[in-house]
This record gives C-alpha cells, structure tokens and sequence, in this order.
C-alpha cells in the first residue's frame, strides 16, 4: 500500500509527460520536439496578466490534455484515500512499517537502502501531501483550462508531489536528500512553468539560488553525522545520538560541540527550504508560478519539509540546547518579521506568501521549545487553511480577469459569494478564531513558547503573541478591501463571475477541514494522547506538553485577544474610516516604505552579494578566461601560429627572380657557415 502511495504520483507525471511530448511532435512531426513559431509570435503578441499566451510553446491536442488531468488527479486521489487509511492503521492501530525497495548506494561503509519509512510522523505528512495535493490537482483543470501547456504543468505538480513523498517516507539521510533535492527542482520547474516571462525566470532562478546556499550546510550536516556515526541510517544516527553528547569536533581549526554544530548545519537547509529570516526572500516572488502552484507549495510541499525534517530529527535537536535557542530564535523573528511586511502588501497572493512565512516561523518556535508533536499540529491545520487561502485567491483572480492587486477590488461578495464565505472561513483559522483549526494548534504553540526551557523562550512567546495581531490585521484587511466596499475597477467587476465546479469543490473541502482539523485532533498533537499517537517518532519533551495544561487563563486568552484586536483594528481602517491608512502612510512615509519594501533585505543582498558577484564573475570573464586564458593559453598560441603562416605565405610570391634570389642568399649563407664553422677545425 505504502509503495503505491508513494509511486502512483509518478506515474501519473510520466503519463502526462508522455502526453506533453507527443504533443509536441504532433505539432511538428518534422522531428523538433519544440515548435518554435511562438518565438516570433511574443514579439507581437503580449501574453495577458495571468501570464498565458496564445502561443505557447506545446500545445498537445485536447483529447491528450483531458487524458493528462484526468489520469494524474484520479492517481492523487486514490493515493489520498489510501494515505488515510494508512494514518488510522499506523497512528492508531500502532502498525509501523518499513518497506525495503533495494540497496541503492554500496560503497565501502556507505551502505543506503532505498526504504520506505512508516509510521505516525510519516503518517501525517502523508495525509497532508496527497489530501493537498490531489485538491489542487482537481482545481487546476479549472483553473489552467486555457492554458495550451496544461500536460506539463500536471506532470511537474505530480512530480513535485512525488519528490514530497520520496521525502517524508525516508529512513535515511541520503534518501530523504534526494526528496529534498527533488522538491527544489520541482520547484523551480513551477515557478517558471511561464518561462517566455522574464520575471517567472528570475523568481524561479532566486528561489534554486537560495536554496542552494541552505541546502549546502544540509550536505555538511549529513557529512557531519556520516562522520560521527558511520551511517546514514535513522535507527543508527538515533540510537548513538546520547553517546554524541560532549564530543567535539575539528571545524576549520576550531574545537565545537558536535551535535550543535551538526543540527545547526542540518537547520540551516531547514531555514532554506522553509524561508526562515534571511534565506526567505525566495519566497514571495514564488508567486510569479500560477495560484496552484503557490498553494502547493505554501500548504504542503516545499515549505513544510523543513519543519518535518527537524521533527524527523527531534532525538538530535533534544539533546542540544543551543541549537534549541537558535531553532527558537530564527522561528520568532520569522513569525514577527514577515507579519510587519503583510501589513501593506498589495498583491492578494504576496500577502498570502508572507502569512505562510510567518506561520511556519510560528512552528519553529514550537520545535525550539521541544513541543515537536505541537510544530507538527500547526503544520497539520496550516495545511487546510493555507491551501484555501490561496485557492480562494486564484478564484479571485480568474473572477477579476486575472487582476491581483487589492486596491483594484472591492464589493466582491456580492459577485462571487461562495468564493467569498470560503475565504472567510480560512481567515478564521488562520487568525485563529474559536473553535476553527488556528484556534487550537496555534494557541498551542504560544503556550509552549511561554512554558519553554529555552534562553529565549520569552522572546519566542511576545513574537508570536504580537505576530497574532498582526496577522489578524493584514488578514482582515486582505478581505475588506477585496470583497467589501464599493468597485475600484467596474469594467472587471461587471465581468466578475464564480468559479466552475471543478475550482470550488476543492475550497469547500479545503473549508471543512479548515474546521474540522483541530479539535478532534488536539489531544494527539498537543494533549495527553501524544505519546500514545506518535509514540517513537518523534522525540518530544513531555514536561512542555503537561506544563501546557497549567498556564494562567490570561495566557491562554492573549492568543484571542489579539485575534479580536487586530479584527476590529483592519475593520476600523478599512470599513469605517478608511481614510486613515492614507493618512497613516503619508505621516510615517519612512516606516511605511521601510515595510513595503520587506526591510530592504532584496536591495541589501544585492550590494552584499549580487553586485560583488557579478563583478568578479565579469572579472574572471574578462581578464581570466579572455586575457589570461584565451590569450596565453590555446587560443593564444593558435593566434601566433596564424600570425606566423600569414607572414610565410607573403614570402610565396610566384615570381621567379624572388625565389633565385633566395636561393642565392641560402648558398652564400651556406658557404660562409662552412668556411668559418668547419674550417677553422683541425
């Protein structure tokens, strides 16, 4: 069962990929599998705002197209159904599993068997990998539909789900790698599944890029364990985890703690991958992919593998505090800082984007504090919540021609209802009202943060309580000024329309479970069950989760209470008066640009590294390569060698009096080299 939830994805990206070249050669049977006529035709022809273009590259024919959605979201479908199964037989009727495929590396004692890992951890993830997935599969037939491409971009999201799955099944290091690896290539894939878009190119760039820089300390960090222990294996890295405790080790010269600096490498690939403050930049500009794409990413795949790997390596991270504070600390500014920045972001998907950073910033601090199963709760209900979200806002978009700039919306709800009540419920659960999915699993982690045994447990709990606010703030506002008040734009408003059946289905499940996730979970997660549900896959603290129980009722309420302030704050604003904004930005013009341009941290990496790089890459061209190389090197000498025969062929006259007299002047040479070389010898 375990194989066939994990394979069915890539069958069906290999389907639709089999369907997207045939495609192709349908188009030009002349053997090219590329036509290239669109080329021309983006000269004249500028694709429309969503990003699609009468002339793109592929274009299989509608039979094929229909056979490639189909195929692939009936694969995710019955691997949901069957992921499920597998968390009611695993979480609860305590049936773990681990499923050897094959040996895959064999090389001295590197020894990696291609395993599939089960149990409740795996479990989990499993769910929320293939329940989104498969939702956003659905919602793409509707929502791609003109989209002459729509082969490739089924077979690249089942692909990226595959990768997802490849992941969180792993029992080793160097397997849950390539997973880890797989999904940035995704990825990159999606978010310049529009590639005749510069800006798609360069935000699909930037994100491998940056990802890159996180995923290098992941590799030294799997080298460093490798070292330590001599395997790759789970089991083994777990088993002689308390033995690593004091030993040190040899890091360019310096004498540090093995196991802090091994979760700290293995921490930074989490940050990357997770956009945690500094390596996040990568993540907003993400939205250049279509909406699919960002709720994939944001709900269930990419961003959600660095929380799983540092819940997959609890029983390391638990035995090092400082790599607890430093967990802690990066998640809280995380939560609060990309918080700041959705306060006056425009684009409806960009301030969906940030809400995912700080969110996952709020699940960091959950790890930090070692409430792992509380991290895992959050990531859980994020899932349901997130996804419609974003689905919610494609809906928006395909509503309004493909606008997706707030400030030209307005009045919505009356346009387009469904859509409308099914944003509303995912904004409860995100800002965590009552009774709603937010509500438990994001209290829970404000809990543990104030109950925590971390050097900044006090800083993890003011962040995330003020990034409660916030959230609340630019949430609310994202649906005033959307659905509410009158039309900024009335051509695209008297057009506004709901989406078809096949887009809303997936937001009215995604709305059921942004309800439904929380409170028949909360004692597995967060409660009493955790021990009995996750039993040794994870190594939780058991002291963070009872102290949870034992906290002031004024704690407890903070959560709310700011979820209440924020509401009525966004409501005042942009409801009642919303002239104070303007007046806000115009007072505050330094603050306010200081926020809208994400605290400049683009700007700043481009003269910290960008410039400086492009300089000495420009540099190494120019005189390295071009002067040093070319010019000493074999071009070089290939260029005095046609300096040389260009000048002996000049001597080649044709007239006979030139060679005579050259033959004249060889003899007299000759002659008086023998006379005074030779003769002069006995």
């Amino acid at each position: 069962m375990i194989q066939a939830i994990v394979f069915l994805p890539l069958i069906g990206a290999l389907i639709a990929g089999a369907v997207t070249l045939f495609g192709a050669h349908r188009r030009n049977p002349g053997g090219d599998e590329m036509d290239h006529s669109h080329d021309h035709a983006h000269d004249t022809h500028a694709s429309d705002a969503h990003g699609h273009d009468d002339h793109g590259p592929v274009e299989p024919p509608a039979a094929g197209s229909r056979l490639a959605e189909i195929v692939t979201t009936a694969l995710l479908l019955l691997s949901a159904a069957l992921s499920w199964f597998v968390l009611v037989d695993v979480g609860f009727l305590h049936h773990d599993a681990r499923v050897q495929l094959f040996t895959w590396i064999g090389s001295g004692d590197l020894v990696v068997n291609w395993t599939l890992r089960v149990d409740t951890l795996t479990a989990v993830m499993l769910v929320v990998v293939t329940t989104v997935s498969s939702l956003v599969h659905l919602y793409s037939i509707g929502y791609m539909h003109e989209d002459p491409n729509r082969p490739r971009f089924m077979a690249y999201l089942s692909l990226f789900t595959f990768a997802m799955l490849m992941l969180v099944t792993a029992d080793n290091l160097v397997q849950l790698f390539f997973g880890w690896e797989g999904v940035g290539l995704a990825s990159y894939l999606l978010i310049g599944f529009w590639f005749y878009k510069p800006s798609a190119n360069a935000a699909a760039i930037k994100a491998f890029v940056v990802n890159r820089v996180g995923d290098f300390g992941f590799a030294l960090g799997i080298f460093a364990i490798f070292a330590l222990v001599g395997s790759t294996d789970f089991e083994t890295i777990f088993a002689s985890a308390p033995g690593l405790v004091g030993k040190t080790i040899n890091f360019f010269g310096w004498q540090v703690d093995a196991l802090t600096l091994t979760c700290l490498l293995l921490f930074m690939g989490a940050m990357g991958k997770s956009a945690q403050f500094l390596l996040h930049t990568w993540l907003p500009d993400a939205m250049e992919g279509p909406t699919p794409v960002s709720a994939l990413i944001h709900a269930a795949t990419m961003v959600t593998a660095g929380v799983f790997m540092v819940a997959r390596l609890s029983p390391l991270f638990e035995l090092s505090h400082t790599a607890q504070a430093v967990v802690m600390l990066v998640g809280a500014t995380t939560a609060f800082f990309a918080a700041t920045v959705g306060l006056v972001q425009n684009d409806i998907k960009r301030i969906v984007a940030y809400s995912t950073c700080s969110q996952l910033g709020y699940m960091f601090v959950a790890m930090g504090a070692g409430a792992y199963s509380v991290g895992m709760f959050h990531l859980f209900t994020h899932a349901f919540f997130k996804a419609l979200l974003f689905l919610g806002s494609g809906s928006v978009i395909h509503a309004m021609h493909h606008e997706q700039d707030i400030r030209n919306m307005g009045g919505l709800k009356d346009k387009i209802p469904f859509t409308y009540v099914t944003m509303v419920i995912g904004t409860l659960a995100l800002t965590g009202f009552p009774l709603t999915a937010g509500y438990f699993s994001k209290d829970a982690i404000i809990e543990s943060a104030f109950v925590a045994h971390n050097p900044f447990a006090l800083y993890g709990f003011l962040s995330t309580v003020i990034a409660a606010g916030l959230t609340s703030f630019y949430s609310w506002r994202l649906i005033f000024k959307t659905f509410h008040g009158e039309p900024h734009d009335r051509h695209h408003y008297d057009a506004a329309h709901e989406s078809p059946w096949v887009m809303m289905v997936p937001l009215y499940i995604l709305a059921a479970g942004s309800i439904l996730a929380g409170f028949p979970f909360k004692e597995l997660f967060a409660g009493h069950g955790v021990e009995e549900f996750f039993r040794e896959s994870l190594k939780q603290n058991p002291h963070v989760i009872e102290e949870m129980h034992h906290i002031p009722a004024a704690i407890a309420f903070t959560p709310t209470l700011m979820m209440a302030l924020g509401f009525l704050v966004s409501w005042l604003f942009y409801i009642r008066r919303p002239y104070i904004p303007v007046e806000l930005a115009n007072q505050h013009q330094m603050l306010y640009k200081f926020l809208l341009n994400k605290w400049y941290f683009d700007e700043l990496y481009e003269v910290i590294f960008v410039r400086p790089t492009k300089w000495l890459g420009r540099f190494l061209w120019k005189k390295g390569d071009g002067f040093v190389i070319d010019g000493f090197g074999p071009d070089g000498v290939s260029a005095r060698v046609l300096d040389v025969t260009r000048n002996v062929v000049k001597l080649q006259s044709g007239y006979l009096y030139h060679y005579a007299f050259a033959m004249l002047i060889g003899v007299a040479g000759l002659i008086t080299w023998f006379m005074f070389g030779l003769g002069g010898q006995p």
